[in-house]
């Protein structure tokens, strides 16, 4: 006879005390064993069933709210719990800056353990809705249902475009507005879907890898250009009627470009993207710099609050006009090109070839003539030859992928000993660990947390570290 399965445990009156990384709350049960639970705010009282028993801590879902908690309010989409975007919107705006401030300086204290000279008020961003200048839509012939429409005579056989739900590559929540993006993104998406449906073109079916339109990313300026990038999967006659009624219906859109995809994945950005109509690139302005964007470009994904970290970036940098700067995981070179006018020269670094063709050409673009950029991975181009080649920095400028960066880029920074760096992240753990490394040689004099986006986990930081000059030999 096989073993019982033993009952996972049910809490009644869980009070949640803090936020962790993903945006989970967490509380604790009456041996103190944490317990992460879902779409929660601090302060609610809750009832959760444990899904996940680990040997430090649980995973439950949320199954009743007791008690609200005061930062709880009604989310303003109704695709919120579905779409899996914006995990934050059952939270006030004020409550999540806390909840975000509070993520980096705990991972400061708990990971860096370092002293950390200051960690200053989070700058949040101004624009709570439509802050985002990119987003990916699929389309799908797999509509997910709600909670609600489980248990009834609701079919999920419909056209549909929209965010994948967590874990649910094969259907599609269908989007009426989203929130995430300003006019004309929904405009866009609502007149390409209803487009396909006129022209009875099959949306794609994930699971047996058919149909015919399977995607449309939106990208949008704060200088009113629009591209649009279609992902199908045949390039035949239904595609030229497709593209030729999107010009007709939607004249503002300033570069339309499409991409065969006959991979089983969505990913869009290893496909040649094809000029149908309008300009091959958009424009984008940070400030006194211009951006040239491609369909494949790297670029900060909020505008706005992009110039308000960059410009934490140039405070912390502090140049005179002398500088010898070295800008790592430079992208397309946006960090690079903003602070050049206050230094001698700037070098950037970036893995992503396109990325530095990029970088190349908006340097151009902008007159920018004391910046140079390669091409390859951080931790093979910066060597001793290559500073000794372009003159030891006076000041690093790095920012990594969430990963953070490698030991050998760590390790190189130390060698180096460059008088001061400013490490901008979208990870503030793996920023604390690479800050517990450099705290070897460097002390950490400020950090600045910046929310990029609201509604979400996502938080920027960035840090100040000096060189510590031999203060501990001093101080004998």
């Amino acid at each position: 006879m096989g073993r019982r399965k033993r009952q996972k445990p049910f809490y009644k009156d869980l009070e949640i005390t803090g936020i962790a990384d993903k945006g989970k709350g967490f509380g604790r049960n009456e041996d103190g064993k944490i317990i992460f639970v879902k779409k929660v705010a601090v302060g609610d009282v809750v009832s959760a069933q444990v899904i996940k028993k680990r040997k430090d801590y649980s995973e439950a879902i949320l199954k009743e709210i007791q008690s609200p908690s005061p930062d709880r309010i009604e989310p303003f989409c109704k695709h919120y719990g579905s779409c899996g975007g914006c995990q934050f919107q059952h939270v006030g705006y004020e409550a999540q800056k806390r909840y975000k401030a509070t993520l980096v300086e705990d991972a400061m204290r708990r990971i860096a353990k370092v002293p950390i000279g200051e960690i200053s008020p989070i700058i949040g961003c101004e624009q709570e809705k439509y802050y985002r200048n990119k987003l990916e839509f699929s389309f799908s012939c797999k509509r997910w249902l709600t909670a609600d429409e489980i248990n009834t005579d609701a079919t999920n056989e419909e056209d549909v475009v929209g965010f994948h739900p967590p874990g649910a590559f094969d259907k599609v929540v269908d989007v009426e507005h989203c929130y995430l993006q300003n006019d004309p993104s929904n405009e866009i998406r609502d007149t390409v879907k209803a487009i396909a449906i006129e022209q009875n073109l099959p949306f794609w079916e994930a699971r047996k890898s058919v149909g015919f339109i399977r995607q449309i990313m939106i990208r949008t300026t704060s200088t009113g250009d629009t591209m649009v990038i279609l992902g199908v999967h045949d390039e035949d006659e239904r595609l030229e009627n497709l593209l030729a009624a999107i010009v007709e219906r939607l004249p503002s859109i300033t570069s339309l470009y499409y991409c065969i995809n006959q991979k089983v994945n969505d990913f869009m950005l290893d496909l040649e993207m094809k000029l149908h109509h309008g300009e091959p690139q958009i424009t984008e302005q940070l400030g006194h710099v211009k951006f040239k964007i491609g369909p494949k470009s790297f670029f900060q994904t909020n505008s706005s609050q992009a110039k308000v970290l960059y410009d934490v970036v140039a405070d912390f940098a502090g140049l005179k006009g002398e500088e010898n700067v070295y800008d790592l995981y430079t992208g397309l070179g946006s960090i690079a090109q903003y602070v050049a006018h206050r230094c001698k020269k700037v070098t950037g670094i970036e893995e992503i070839a396109a990325a530095i063709e990029d970088a190349k050409k908006n340097a151009k673009l902008n007159e920018i003539e004391n910046c140079t950029f390669y091409a390859g991975d951080v931790k093979d181009i910066l060597t001793e030859e290559f500073i000794e080649k372009h003159e030891k920095p006076d000041l690093i400028i790095t920012d990594p992928p969430r990963a953070g960066m490698s030991k050998e880029v760590v390790a190189t920074l130390l060698q180096s000993e460059t008088p001061r760096i400013v490490y901008v992240s979208c990870n503030p753990a793996t920023q604390a660990r690479d800050l517990q490394l450099l705290h070897e040689k460097y002390d950490i004099e400020k950090v600045q947390p910046v929310d990029m986006f609201p509604h979400t986990h996502h938080i920027e930081s960035v840090a100040l570290l000096n060189l510590r000059h031999g203060k501990e030999e001093e101080g004998q």
